[in-house]
């Protein structure tokens, strides 16, 4: 339980922290008793280790640290939280899960054991997702991608006839999904066909998203997209330099085949719609070889369903 109330303090920290810095929660518990809590509430306000040791004092002392991620152990803007955690004298620290930043990865632990602290590792899949994005961040030096697609029951990515292929509710959700990403891409056949705008809308997006497109263009007269021309991992390395930690492509499938067939996706969001269009392009154009998805899950998004996989544990 107390490895769950870290991932929930973490999650204080959405939406006000950097992008660029994960969202950690602890929980400092002494005899059964929770003696200490604190997260990551953004820059210049403590790390979450320090903030929990500050709230417990000198019950810390022989205390078991439950945290959301591994202690860091480098300096930064900040001293680094296994020395804190090793000073107060906690006895045992339970993480949710390891730090892939190559500053870090597995030294926070190794600083912890040298000095006599007991560690256990729970390798939490929530706490993978709750920092999905930053992880491949910062351990491949490439954004998060995303690949959104709406299909038809018989897996067409149009409907003739129509505008949309599903409802409104997994409209408004691609709205969200936009709010929540740092930029937003599309190919320029996407572009030629639609002009789109891919802004988010009527969901109180507190900043839009960097809006893409891949290709040789050129744009639209108007268009506000940037139009982005070189191999796509030089562009997705120059994203991240420049603090884009998530991607949200939204097609279509022949930028969709190119992201897959170079690696370059890692989750998958496929809304189906409950209609049968008998005809027209599927999500995918032709790949190299068949991939396989992880931790497929679903869920009911008005009258269409949800698809959720991973090419790759973040």
């Amino acid at each position: 339980m107390s490895l769950e109330r870290a991932l929930e303090l973490a999650e204080r920290g959405r939406g006000k922290i950097e992008e660029t810095h994960p969202l950690v929660g602890a929980v400092l518990v002494q005899n059964g008793e929770v003696v200490g809590e604190g997260w990551y509430a953004g820059r210049g306000t403590p790390h979450a280790e320090v903030a929990a040791l500050e709230a417990a004092g000198e019950r810390a002392r022989g205390a078991t640290l439950y945290v959301s991620l591994e202690p860091c152990s480098h300096h930064g803007s900040t001293p680094p939280c296994a020395d804190a955690v090793v000073e107060a004298g906690v006895a045992k620290v339970i993480a949710a899960v390891g730090d892939p930043n190559p500053k870090v990865d597995g030294r926070g632990f190794e600083r912890l054991r040298s000095a006599g602290v007991e560690v256990e590792v729970a390798d939490l899949w929530a706490a993978r997702l709750q920092n999905e994005a930053w992880r491949v961040w910062i351990a491949c030096g490439r954004p998060f991608v995303t690949y959104k697609v709406a299909v038809t029951l018989d897996g067409r990515v149009s409907v003739p006839g129509s505008r949309w292929v599903t409802g409104e509710a997994s409209r408004r959700r691609v709205h969200e999904l936009r709010a929540a990403v740092d930029a937003v891409v599309v190919g320029m056949g996407t572009v030629r066909a639609d002009d789109p705008a891919l802004t988010a809308r009527g969901v109180g997006a507190v900043a839009q998203p960097r809006r893409l497109a891949f290709g040789r263009g050129p744009l639209p007269e108007g268009s506000e997209l940037e139009l982005l021309r070189g191999p796509l991992e030089e562009e997705l390395r120059a994203l991240a330099s420049g603090g884009v930690c998530s991607l949200l492509l939204e097609g279509g499938p022949t930028l969709a085949a190119s992201f897959l067939a170079a690696g370059l996706v890692d989750k998958l969001l496929v809304f189906v719609a409950p209609t049968l269009a008998g005809e027209g392009a599927g999500p995918v154009a032709a790949l190299p070889e068949p991939l396989h998805l992880q931790r497929l899950s679903s869920e009911a998004v008005g009258e269409d369903v949800l698809l959720t996989g991973y090419l790759r544990e973040p």
